[in-house]
């Protein structure tokens, strides 16, 4: 048996909970890109601490795992699906445009639109070619403009860190993102939005 297989092993073997945190652990510090798919499939397990383990290694293996992540989203698991988009947010490769644009506008789990409108923001755009930097970014401005307006009040604080990090990584959304959150401020119900509002205004201010 391979180191792989025998940490692949010792997860499908764990005895408890705790057990199998530490075993996703250790399998996702081999950083094998063999270890993904089963470090998907675990994204789909009902255990958080598992979960986060699995998106740290998913993270650490970068934009070879993207593919794998696109192909295998969960559509009926809406939890997995979270995490998966929460990994592909984290890496930031522009692949995941699309799946991130849509999940933020349209996926009927609030933990999804969170994960993928605070992706948007961090997208790593020089991995674009030239042309399509500029049609992406505003494609991105668009889905978190619809998600600064979402019901679920996570999700509006998903979208005000997206906004916030889009302005950040390219300087010409400075203005835009500026005014589009100094508007939200007065119709917005909660407190800690509105903190969040202030906070991400007063970054990007001259």
């Amino acid at each position: 048996m391979t180191a792989l297989n025998s940490l692949i092993a010792a997860i499908d073997a764990a005895p408890s909970a705790v057990g199998l945190i530490t075993a996703v652990r250790q399998l996702a510090a081999a950083r094998d890109p063999e270890a993904i798919p089963k470090l998907i499939e675990i994204l789909g397990y009902n255990n958080p601490g598992a979960a986060v383990a699995a998106v740290e290694g998913l993270v650490a293996l970068g934009p070879v795992a993207v593919p794998f992540l696109l192909a295998n989203l969960d559509g009926y698991d809406y939890g997995a699906r979270a995490w998966a988009n929460r990994a592909l947010a984290q890496i930031g490769d522009p692949r995941a445009l699309e799946n991130l644009l849509a999940a933020a506008q349209g996926d009927f789990a609030l933990s999804v639109r969170r994960a993928a409108a605070k992706g948007l923001g961090f997208l790593d755009w020089s991995a674009l070619p030239p042309a399509d930097q500029e049609a992406g970014q505003k494609q991105a401005f668009g889905a978190l403009q619809v998600a600064l307006g979402d019901e679920e009040w996570v999700v509006r604080y998903g979208a005000i860190a997206g906004l916030q990090g889009l302005a950040q990584q390219q300087p010409q959304w400075r203005d835009p993102v500026r005014q589009l959150l100094g508007d939200r401020l007065p119709c917005e119900p909660e407190l800690a939005i509105q903190a969040r509002l202030h906070w991400a205004i007063q970054s990007l201010n001259p």
